[in-house]
């Protein structure tokens, strides 16, 4: 998100000599929001350290190892070496803060989440709010209006979250040739003939609702049925304002539930039929997960304006959505709540009748400035309930202010009778479950937090379908990512390595503990030698022991991270 958003001072790597010296050439440049670079780099700086270090290797250049595409950095003077070259680095900028962990990503935006929990994991799928533009190149408020692709991500200890990249479901280069949009997801699973199959819904704009289909979580998707699921043509279908925000519930018998829809009709008097719109649905999914067993029934929702939602507690279904902004002082009297905050109804049915029973999050507006639709779901996950909703909090950060949202979560607790009571939006309150496991591939595009960097496609699955297997793009001087909580145990990480596409570029990688600018591990020399893809190792003085925070910071620009790995 650095790159396309922000104006950074980087600092340009124009040469990198390992078996002679370093020379540090340092340029200024702005990035702007077409992520150019700057290109007249025209000065060299030497330092007088540097220049001193240089002098010292070029007298034992003998006894320097050849380079190889596995370096391990081990030798005294190789450490003061990389001192020198970080020493003048400015770090990027993380707009959510280096021990914050909403909102959950920075590279991307990321609307009305739905979390799926599978295999020990939670994948989140949302709107994938990108910029529009005017006739001047400037952005402009977000209209939704050009959102044709979802976006995935996921976690297995709710802070550290790997990218999966965008799936296109809707136009001419979708999945979805028929949908002009896709907005606020839902997603499930499903053994099928033996296997589990992934079911992912989408709003077709407020005209419809879609479902497209994958063996995996993450894509590719594919359209089985070639139309809408849920069409204005269906009976009790037509006459709902908008026709959109699906939410999905597996039952414990298999049975499966779709809720859906929302708007603000006017009566004949032309007046808002505020109070009881009546344009919220429910319908029990066929076995196929890809159509209804009966005619959608309708949910007198009190004040509903979008954002479907279904979670199951006890023997109890809960129907939860977003209010209008018509709430008047009557409506706040009989139900507590205001504009644009979200609701929770309550039935012993899956398909209702349900009552009202509480308020149990303010609109984003209240705690963060910013206000604007509410979109929530709540779900489980290693015996913690929580609730995802998205806010204005980035872009806030970046000072674009023109409805752009992003995801954060925050945890809750339900009493024995399915209360919740008020949730307060947070931007740190959430706790790690479980730490990261390093001993094994761990993907380049996941992260706690990052500075500057990007993600991008990694192979040609997922640069056909947007999704899938991605890595760390983007890099230039200064940036870096953050791992959290990863858990080296008692006897201890003594390397990390980083398979990288150099793509021609040299760089180094700075490896520390607790900051960027933390107590320094090791430092990783990337060294472009003509292959595809080339593994660089960097030995530890001191081996990592226990429950660390580590950070990669990053010298010189074009190379990639496909993953890392810590041995012990």
């Amino acid at each position: 998100m650095n790159k396309k958003y922000g104006n950074v001072l980087k600092i340009a790597l124009c040469s990198f000599v390992i078996t002679a010296a370093f020379t540090a050439c340092s340029g200024n440049s702005s990035d702007n929001i077409s992520d150019d670079k700057a290109s007249d780099i025209t000065s060299t700086v030497i330092t007088e350290q540097a220049a001193d270090i240089t002098e010292e290797i070029k007298k034992e250049t003998d006894e320097i190892p050849d380079s190889t595409s596995e370096n391990n950095i081990t030798s005294e003077e190789d450490t003061m070496d990389y001192e020198a070259l970080f020493k003048e680095v400015k770090l990027a900028k993380s707009y959510k803060g280096v021990a914050n962990n909403n909102p959950i990503i920075e590279q991307h935006y990321g609307a009305d989440p739905f979390a799926l929990v599978y295999d020990d994991t939670v994948y989140f799928y949302m709107t994938a709010d990108a910029y529009e533009y005017d006739a001047k190149g400037e952005i402009k408020e977000n209209s939704y209006s050009q959102i044709r692709s979802l976006y995935v991500v996921s976690t297995k200890d709710m802070i550290n979250f790997t990218d999966h990249g965008e799936i296109t479901i809707a136009g001419a280069n979708g999945a979805t040739k028929w949908a002009h949009n896709s907005w606020a997801p839902a997603a499930a699973w499903k053994m099928i003939d033996g296997k589990p199959k992934f079911f992912l819904y989408f709003a077709d704009n407020g005209g419809g609702i879609g479902v497209v289909t994958s063996d995996s979580p993450v894509g590719p998707f594919k359209d089985e049925l070639g139309h809408g699921l849920i069409r204005r043509d269906m009976e009790n279908c037509g006459n709902v304002e908008w026709l959109f925000d699906p939410a999905v519930l597996v039952d414990d018998d298999g049975k499966a539930y779709i809720y859906f829809g929302g708007g603000v009709p006017r009566g004949e008097d032309g007046q808002p039929k505020a109070a009881h719109p009546m344009t919220a649905r429910c319908a029990q999914l066929g076995d196929d997960m890809m159509s209804l067993v009966d005619v959608p029934a309708v949910i007198d929702a009190p004040y509903l304006f979008e954002d479907s939602g279904i979670h199951k507690f006890g023997d109890t279904y809960y129907y939860s959505y977003c209010s209008n902004f018509n709430v008047d002082a009557a409506g706040t009297a009989e139900y507590g709540f205001e504009n644009g905050e979200i609701i929770i109804m309550e039935s012993k049915n899956p398909l209702g009748p349900f009552t009202f029973k509480e308020r149990v999050l303010k609109n984003p507006g209240y705690y963060f400035g910013l206000g604007g639709n509410n979109h929530h779901a709540i779900f489980k996950f290693k015996d913690q309930w929580y609730i995802t909703y998205h806010s204005r909090i980035l872009e806030k950060e970046q000072g674009i202010l023109h409805g752009y949202r992003s995801t954060s979560i925050e945890e809750i607790n339900i009493a024995e009778d399915g209360t919740i009571g008020n949730v307060k939006m947070t931007k740190d309150a959430r706790k790690q479950v479980g730490n990261l496991y390093p001993y094994e591939k761990i993907n380049g595009a996941t992260f706690a937090v990052m500075g500057g960097v990007d993600t991008a496609p990694a192979d040609e699955v997922s640069k056909q379908y947007g999704c899938g297997n991605l890595l760390l793009t983007a890099v230039d001087t200064g940036d870096y990512v953050k791992l959290q909580g990863v858990d080296f145990g008692t006897d201890g990480a003594k390397s990390v390595s980083a398979t990288v596409r150099t793509n021609g570029k040299d760089g180094v990688i700075r490896v520390t503990t607790k900051y960027p600018n933390g107590t320094v591990a090791g430092y990783i020399h990337v060294k472009s030698d003509g292959a595809f893809e080339t593994v660089c190792t960097a030995e530890f003085a001191e081996k990592l022991t226990g429950v660390q925070d580590v950070f990669f910071t990053f010298y010189g620009e074009g190379y990639e991270i496909v993953d890392w790995s810590f041995s012990k």
